[in-house]
């Protein structure tokens, strides 16, 4: 079967169209992601997912699911209530939700919900005004720094749990500075796009520093081809557990290989490495001990056990600093009210 965006596309607005035929609940579906942007190539490595937005008048009874179509494609399908929706000029300062809503794929709608929420969220062209831009990006910032606090615990062994929380307090910095200039960047893309982001933000040296976090300045590409095998292990083994986080899922493991794959191959091979270690790290999250042995040997190239977890906090601590001053020195370039530390 030939797969192009517009096939994809076409399945998003059959599954759209199903699903509210059969639930009187959901009120509108859209569509977001890689297959709504023509910048990117959805099809990282060959695979690819469809994310759709199901909205329902009341609570939904579960978050997040995933229809597998074929090895390299699947549907990733998150449910959120009508009410997250109600104040719709508040959206512009949500980081996440204010970028899914501004221009998405309308596939279904049962009543004027999108037209309404839109409205609202575009009103006179304040979403991209550098007010609400700079106030989303702070939003992420003081998430990334709650976090980092959690880390100044971390006793002698560092656990995947301690690494997971490492991975989001930096994934938050990092956004911080690409929602300066765009949507915040998807996890398996993360490395991979960060560049042109800290580029635009007259901050290029932040590349490097994000590299130098993840412990990977001098990392081949050799090493992190040589842990895939154990990491697809361990994968599909998490897959099967209800205690792991929902993104290791059977259905997603060649949408990350062939992702992984794709990057070491590339120009950036290092980029291949946070959708690796983000995923490797859930998985072992809930593996017996012996299945972690592999991961911890890995972390330990990267400087993510007990000997280096200090020097990687202190550092992320200073990249923090360096996100907050570029806010600020962009609030007093605007007029506008800088922070006090965060």
């Amino acid at each position: 079967m030939r797969v192009t965006r517009e096939s994809l596309i076409k399945i998003a607005r059959e599954t759209a169209q199903e699903r509210a035929y059969n639930d009187k609940d959901i009120i509108a579906a859209y569509l977001t992601g890689s297959l709504v942007d023509d910048t990117l190539d959805p099809m990282l490595g060959g695979a690819a997912d469809i994310d759709i937005i199901f909205v329902h008048k009341e609570e939904p009874k579960r978050r997040r699911e995933f229809v597998k179509l074929t090895p390299d494609f699947h549907v990733d399908i998150s449910h959120r209530a009508k009410a997250e929706f109600k104040r719709p000029r508040e959206l512009r300062l949500d980081p996440w939700l204010g970028w899914e809503m501004y221009d998405p794929m309308l596939l279904f709608e049962r009543e004027r919900f999108f037209e309404f929420v839109q409205a609202g969220l575009r009103a006179g062209s304040e979403f991209n005004a550098p007010a609400p831009a700079l106030q989303r990006s702070r939003s992420l910032l003081s998430h990334g720094r709650q976090i980092w606090r959690d880390l100044l615990e971390i006793s002698d062994a560092v656990t995947p749990t301690d690494v997971a929380k490492y991975m989001k307090s930096l994934y938050h910095a990092v956004n911080a500075v690409a929602e300066l200039s765009g949507p915040p960047l998807q996890e398996r893309r993360l490395m991979l796009e960060f560049a042109n982001r800290a580029e635009t933000a007259q901050r290029p040296g932040m590349d490097a520093a994000l590299v130098g976090l993840m412990g990977a300045s001098a990392l081949e590409a050799s090493a992190i081809q040589s842990w895939l095998p154990e990491w697809k292990l361990a994968f599909e083994s998490a897959s099967e557990s209800s205690r792991v986080d929902p993104r290791i899922h059977p259905a997603r493991v060649a949408y990350y290989e062939k992702a992984i794959q794709a990057m070491l191959e590339g120009e950036k091979p290092v980029a291949a490495l946070w959708s690796l270690l983000q995923t490797w790290t859930f998985a072992v999250d809930v593996l017996p001990e012996l299945s972690g042995n592999p991961w911890r040997a890995a972390c330990g190239q990267l400087g993510l056990t007990a000997a280096g977890i200090q020097e990687r906090v202190e550092a992320l601590d200073h990249f923090l600093d360096e996100v907050e001053a570029l806010l600020d020195e962009l609030a007093a370039q605007y007029g506008l009210e800088t922070s006090t530390s965060i």
